[in-house]
């Protein structure tokens, strides 16, 4: 007896830049009756392209696979290095029945076996409302220090973009001297702040007052965090600040030089800034709140 050798079942290759349409558009989708969605180009309102152009867009988006319903994607197709950044060309593709807008997020680059090498905030918004099932090109270019190692090569062995799904969470940033200073006690409250307010959005740094009192000698000493929204650490070397109580009079202004002040990405970091009497405005002053800002 010949044993037929049973024919193996045929799979669907999808996109596999594909994410769940709830990324941007924040709610589940009715289901679509279909299993597949092929997208038609749809050019920005604002490109005006020549013909050849044009059609070498929609000649990448006639390749494109399927998307499953309620799906969108970002599917690169060309990378060119510029100097010492990287663009790629890609496609914003909405398997969605209806148009979407696209919010600020972060564009992965990696390589074929999906390891990290470069990522960077885009806002997307400039976008535009991207209709149903279709898929509309985009620029991205990345920078060097947008890549993990500095390495801007282009990878000979294949390449790909991706939506980054996971928002990385904003955690404490303590310096030795601080955490040498601090009991347990002090550190985990801290911590325990840290991660109850909002952290700051993505790519922004700013500072959130913490304490502030008047020394014997009358200098006022002001702690605060330093919030690092970023993808990458952060070094300050020099900062001027206002504090402000709370009938919006400026009670103390002033620079600091900072010994290359490091705060890692996504994190904030406590630092106390002590203004000297001669900086300092004592009269009437109402500490009941207060905020402090760089001039």
């Amino acid at each position: 007896m010949f044993k037929w050798k049973k024919k193996e079942k045929e799979t669907k290759s999808y996109d596999e830049g594909a994410v769940d349409a709830s990324l941007f558009t924040g709610k589940e989708e009715e289901v679509q009756d279909t299993d597949e969605v092929y997208t038609e180009l749809s050019l920005h309102p604002d490109w005006h392209l020549p013909e050849e152009e044009a059609y070498v867009y929609r000649f990448y988006n006639s390749d494109l696979p399927p998307l499953k319903p309620n799906q969108v994607s970002v599917s690169g197709f060309d990378i060119q290095k510029k100097d010492q950044n990287i663009l790629v060309k890609a496609f914003l593709r909405n398997s969605l029945q209806r148009g979407i807008h696209f919010k600020p997020t972060s564009i992965l680059l990696l390589d074929k076996q999906g390891q990290l090498m470069a990522r960077k905030h885009f806002d997307l918004t400039d976008v535009g409302l991207l209709p149903g099932r279709s898929s509309r090109p985009w620029i991205f270019d990345f920078h060097q220090k947008d890549f993990i190692n500095g390495d801007t090569n282009i990878p000979v062995n294949g390449w790909k973009l991706a939506f980054e799904t996971h928002t990385r969470k904003h955690s404490l940033d303590l310096e030795e001297t601080w955490e040498q200073s601090l009991d347990t006690e002090e550190i985990d409250k801290l911590e325990e702040y840290v991660s109850n307010i909002n952290p700051p959005k993505p790519g922004e740094v700013n500072f959130l007052g913490l304490q502030v009192t008047f020394g014997n000698e009358g200098n006022l000493h002001v702690t605060l965090l330093v919030r690092n929204g970023n993808e990458e650490d952060i070094t300050l070397k020099s900062i001027p600040l206002i504090v402000e109580d709370a009938t919006g009079k400026v009670i103390a202004k002033g620079g600091f030089k900072l010994n290359d002040l490091k705060v890692k990405a996504h994190t904030s970091k406590p630092w106390t800034f002590v203004f000297p009497k001669n900086k300092v405005n004592r009269d009437e002053v109402d500490l009941s709140r207060w905020k402090v800002y760089p001039k």
